[in-house]
């Protein structure tokens, strides 16, 4: 039996991202599953690599029950970041470079070095150099931000682009902070860092899980966006958008007119 084309998918996928146009769902039309999934999403990510792009860090995806019920879907998954998806604190964007972008709360880890040979998952968090309040841009390819499980991972989790905020030491606790979402000053969702897996901490351990399963491995001075802790907003043009973390700060993002 044939399997899906891998490669076909994954060069539709960055079409449609290049053209800023929306694609129907793949999956159910190709035949992709989760493993096939994250082959497409190493062959979409390569794509942008060959053109010079370099990998800065991994995301989770769907980590709150706000997030899955928004689109859907029931399963943690995670996805690659690359140097150009990342805007300066504060930056802009441009709305036109997006299908139907979306922005959300997050919690960023810096990693300070690799793991051990051996090194049991749960002691990874050790490695966090430091811990930042956060913005995603996320921005699927899909018509209509719907998609099944498969369709998602191929299409890198949705990635788009990431505001980091200025980093600081790593609390005792992150468990329960207090996340604000503000869209031009005006409150657009409240929040806790326990809709993160319970504990952003959870993420990261569950991330180099998932991500072992496929042969990768974080690296020193990688960002890891944890996910998300309330659901996405859209982004309208000329919107300032910024989020704040309980302890951590805020990070904000402008969006182009």
């Amino acid at each position: 039996m044939i399997g899906p084309d891998i490669a076909g998918i994954a060069e539709k996928l960055g079409v449609a991202a290049d053209d800023a146009t929306a694609i129907p769902q793949l999956a159910a039309e190709t035949g992709l599953d989760v493993d096939a999934a994250y082959a497409v999403q190493t062959a979409l990510v390569k794509r942008r690599l060959d053109r010079g792009e370099r990998l800065v860090g991994l995301k989770m995806g769907l980590t709150s029950k706000a997030k899955m019920a928004q689109v859907g879907v029931d399963e943690v998954i995670w996805g690659r970041l690359t140097d150009v998806m990342r805007v300066p604190d504060g930056g802009a964007v441009d709305v036109g470079d997006f299908i139907h972008p979306r922005v959300e709360p997050e919690v960023a880890f810096l990693l300070d070095r690799l793991p051990d040979p051996g090194e049991p998952v749960g002691s990874f968090t050790r490695a966090v150099r430091a811990v930042a309040p956060a913005i995603e841009l996320i921005d699927s390819r899909y018509a209509n931000f719907t998609f099944s499980l498969p369709d998602v991972i191929a299409d890198n989790t949705s990635a788009a682009a990431f505001v980091v905020g200025p980093w600081s030491p790593v609390p005792d606790g992150l468990d329960n902070l207090g996340v604000l979402l503000e869209i031009d000053g005006r409150v657009a969702q409240v929040g806790s860092t326990a809709a993160i897996l319970g504990d952003p901490r959870r993420a990261l351990d569950e991330g180099l899980r998932l991500a072992g399963r496929h042969g990768v491995r974080l690296r020193k001075g990688w960002v890891f966006l944890a996910g998300a802790a309330t659901a996405a907003v859209p982004l309208r043009p000329g919107a300032h958008v910024r989020a704040t973390v309980e302890k951590l700060g805020s990070a904000s993002l402008k969006a182009l007119s």
